[in-house]
């Protein structure tokens, strides 16, 4: 059987990398700083190397996830903050043109909904949303096993909605823990696993927000499961209980008992996501 060779493309404003994945597992990955105050050429250059240092024959197409609004039909790039030069770039054309392959582009929370889908835990679900806790809380959402990326690629930035005084990213994200304790998530995940009270007692304050996040989504969406991904989440049994007593306030019973919420367990995502694309196309 000839194997099915997809290249996965993770756009960053501090690195850009891509892997080799053949029949669904990586094989190898490179990555170079974007150096993103650069011009766009300059960036392209460096795109085209990371690209042709893990490429091998027969790559059947490739697949690339940018942190910003994209217009799918055009292949454009219609605005990316960390990468100014690339606002309005045409990237599918760019890339077709110098590969002479299939390429699809898609916003990175939405490469991570189609990571989990094809490779990760998404596989076990038809209906799902992926949410990335980190330094900003962003989504994926999958429906009937296909992405739904809605307009320029904004479906499921579920962090952005309106939350107390602020939006959920402010309480759901790594910003919540210096507002509230004047850290970072790292020193509290490390006086929390010493078992330090107020650090734990923080990390379910956390959780009971991202249960808010996730029962608004469930109203919303009502979808299989929520897969939560992001640097936060590997401190997910610090704050599970807190998102569970959130849940178990949800009015509708025999939903709250069925949505399942787990945790991503997939390295090197964000590559894995943008080559499913290519399975979701």
């Amino acid at each position: 059987m000839k194997s099915e060779v997809i290249i996965g493309v993770d756009i960053g404003g501090t690195s850009i990398g891509a892997g080799c994945i053949v029949n669904k597992k990586i094989e190898k990955t490179y990555s170079l700083p974007t150096g993103a105050e650069r011009s766009a050429e300059e960036i392209l250059e460096t795109l085209y190397e990371v690209i042709e240092k893990v490429m091998l024959p027969h790559t059947k197409a490739i697949g690339v996830g940018v942190p910003g609004l994209i217009n799918a039909n055009k292949g454009e790039i219609v605005k990316i903050s960390n990468i100014p030069a690339w606002n309005g770039l045409r990237l599918i054309e760019k890339l077709t043109t110098r590969f002479n392959i299939p390429v699809y582009m898609e916003n990175d929370a939405n490469c991570f909904a189609l990571g989990e889908k094809h490779f990760g835990k998404g596989q076990n679900y038809k209906n799902m949303l992926a949410i990335a806790l980190g330094t900003g809380v962003g989504g994926g959402i999958i429906i009937n096993d296909k992405l739904h990326s809605g307009l320029f690629g904004g479906a499921g930035e579920v962090g952005h909605m309106p939350y107390k005084d602020d939006i959920f990213e402010a309480y759901c994200g790594s910003g919540f823990f210096n507002k509230m304790n004047n850290t970072s998530g790292k020193e509290l995940f490390d006086k929390a696993m010493d078992g330090d009270k107020n650090a734990l007692g923080l990390f379910n304050e956390f959780g009971h927000h991202v249960g808010k996040l996730i029962t608004t989504i469930i109203y919303i969406l009502a979808p299989d499961a929520i897969i939560l991904g992001g640097s936060i989440s590997k401190s997910f049994p610090l704050f599970k209980e807190g998102i569970q007593e959130e849940i178990a306030d949800f009015p509708f019973e025999v939903m709250r008992d069925v949505v399942a919420v787990e945790q991503s367990e997939l390295e090197d995502i964000a590559i894995l996501g943008a080559a499913g694309l290519y399975y979701n196309a």
